[in-house]
């Protein structure tokens, strides 16, 4: 399928530069397949869609402070984005500006490298002045990948890890251009399993009180964990959709997860997934039908034409175009139903994107 047809003009102005509060307050678009039909409600009220029995399937994932900020040894300004643990303090990473292999760059808690952002008396924040050198062992630019990211080296594990903890910030897409005041904001409320370097954006929009109040009306709600790689990030470029590749990431399914959700599909109850990322994992483990548990990597990419072995339900975002999420969301309700629920959304002033609006396809 041609990559063009799973584009869509956005106004600038509804792409969501922060989150909205509280988060379940956020809109709600509703798809129905069967009736071919779209309505916009408010995100608490996915209640009214939920019935006793069903599954809900949720990401435990947490996303870890991956962007760092760094300068060059003449003090000019550099990111390190770091992408996957490769063991022995190296990752792959990516780096900007593009320098040469063998490069130094110095790490440290440079607030220059970040917009100004009003406080809440109205006055500018100081800009604190460049670092200069603060993180001494630094971090060496290595080899390019096959995939144009980098292989990066800190002096040790432990090194990488004290760069994140002091100087890691949340890695929010380009896209967005507020700074973020609550790092918070950008996981789920029951973030448990660092790893992602993506938040599963569908499920920021759950409060704890909304996810009592939908276990109370008996939907069970079971957590597996997808570890969100850079993939999340990277639009199609490829002139037809199913040249695309995802980079591997990992999963873990639990026993006991496996065995519920089964009982479930066994029983005819409706399995719910929260985010195309808990989507991709359960068709992953279930091409016969049933959950497998264990863990592993899948870079499962799904594209028109698939069958759906495992999931009934999907809570999602609203996604960029020629992205693999929308084309995932087109491949469950139908690419023009969805595109035109789209321009639904476009017109009602939904707001897109990481921090924008929800939708739910029956």
């Amino acid at each position: 399928m041609q990559t063009k047809e799973f584009e869509y003009l956005l106004p600038k102005e509804l792409i969501a530069q922060e989150p909205i509060e509280p988060r379940d307050s956020s809109k709600l678009l509703v798809l129905e397949r069967r009736k071919q039909a779209v309505r916009d409600e408010k995100f608490g009220d996915i209640l009214n869609y939920l019935k006793e029995g069903d599954i809900l399937v949720l990401n435990d994932s947490r996303v870890i402070p991956v962007r760092l900020p760094a300068r060059k040894i003449t003090g000019g300004k550099a990111e390190v984005f770091l992408l996957k643990n490769s063991g022995g303090g190296r990752w792959e990473a990516l780096v900007k500006p593009n320098v040469p292999s063998g490069t130094e760059l110095f790490l440290c808690e440079d607030r220059a490298v970040h917009p100004v952002r009003e406080n809440p008396e109205g006055e500018r924040d100081k800009v604190v002045p460049p670092c200069g050198m603060a993180f001494s062992n630094g971090v060496k630019i290595l080899e390019k990948t096959a995939d144009g990211s980098r292989i990066v080296e800190f002096s040790s594990s432990e090194t990488a890890q004290l760069a994140l903890e002091k100087y890691g910030q949340v890695p929010l897409p380009l896209y967005i251009k507020k700074p973020l005041i609550n790092p918070d904001r950008y996981q789920t409320v029951y973030a448990k399993k660092e790893g992602s370097v993506a938040a599963p954006t569908a499920a920021l929009h759950f409060t704890t009180e909304l996810l009592k109040r939908i276990e109370a009306k008996g939907v069970e709600i079971v957590y597996l964990t997808l570890h969100m790689g850079w993939g999340t990030f990277r639009p199609i470029k490829e002139d037809t959709v199913e040249k695309h590749r995802l980079p591997d990431e990992y999963y873990n399914v639990s026993d006991l997860v496996a065995q519920k959700i089964n009982a479930a599909k066994k029983e005819g109850r409706r399995v719910i997934a929260c985010g195309t990322d808990v989507v991709r994992t359960l068709e992953t483990v279930g091409q016969n039908g049933a959950i497998k548990s264990g863990e592993g990597m899948t870079s499962f990419f799904i594209t028109p034409g698939y069958k759906f072995k495992i999931v009934n339900l999907l809570i999602t975002n609203l996604h960029l175009p020629r992205s693999s999420h929308l084309v995932l969301v087109s491949t469950f309700a139908g690419k023009d139903f969805v595109l035109r629920a789209y321009q639904y959304a476009i017109e009602k002033k939904f707001r897109f994107y990481t921090f924008g609006d929800a939708t739910l396809v029956i």
